[in-house]
């Protein structure tokens, strides 16, 4: 059988024997031995000499398949258990696992050529994109509150404030009057969320001092509610009225 041997820059003897299988397609499994030694034997002799740092490895595989090809032309005598029947076992056994090896190496290259490709860039969102806050929905905020029990509690709570003024007293000296806004109010609230998350409408009404304020104060929890940081919830029907912050 005539092989064409094409001289390359190969990595070692097992590399020069997966050359000549492959280019001449032969079976791994059954490599006719003699051909391949006398190929292999022809590529040490175009090295020459001047490569005599690559050639020692060479030399050896050399060697191995003169054996082999020895062994394949005497009879067969089994010398010991352990031995192969198929003296080129051995070298079946190099070459896949050097082939695989090779491979896996072919592919790890391929990976590193694409990572090269890669570039990696940071989080560039836009200042106005992170602090963007959607605009609530009062509809929907208000969807499940019960405004008639709402309006009864603040009716209670004003009745009560009545009820607590001292008539003989309130009438003397001078009461100067108050002037809250609903900002003073919001501001408030926005200081007690530091205190706690949650809060009971009547027990808010009833830290106010005055119906001005308990008026302003209530404006300050609808203004909260349109700006979407707090939420009403009721519980029950005819339940008292939690007021949480979101």
């Amino acid at each position: 059988m005539l092989l064409t041997l094409k001289l390359d820059a190969f990595e070692g003897p097992l590399d020069l024997l997966l050359h000549l299988l492959d280019k001449n397609k032969l079976n791994i499994y059954d490599i006719p031995i003699a051909v391949i030694t006398d190929q292999y034997l022809a590529y040490i002799k175009m090295l020459g000499s001047e490569k005599m740092d690559v050639m020692s490895e060479f030399i050896d595989m050399a060697a191995t398949l003169i054996q082999i090809k020895s062994k394949m032309l005497l009879p067969k005598i089994v010398e010991s258990e352990d031995e192969p029947d198929d003296p080129r076992q051995e070298l079946v056994d190099k070459l896949l696992e050097y082939k695989k090896f090779k491979l896996i190496g072919s592919q790890l290259k391929g990976l590193q050529a694409s990572a090269g490709k890669i570039v990696f860039k940071g989080a560039s969102i836009p200042e106005e994109v992170l602090n963007f806050i959607p605009e609530a929905d009062p509809e929907a905020l208000l969807a499940d509150i019960d405004f008639n029990r709402l309006y009864r509690v603040f009716r209670t709570v004003m009745r009560r404030q009545v009820d607590k003024v001292d008539k003989v007293r309130s009438g003397f000296g001078e009461i100067k009057r108050e002037h809250f806004t609903i900002q003073d109010k919001v501001n408030e609230l926005l200081t007690l969320r530091k205190i706690a998350s949650r809060f009971m409408f009547t027990e808010l009404l009833k830290e106010q001092r005055t119906k001005i304020e308990m008026i302003v104060i209530f404006l300050a929890i609808l203004e909260l509610m349109k700006s979407g940081m707090v939420q009403i919830i009721q519980e029950t029907i005819y339940d008292d009225i939690a007021i949480e912050f979101i």
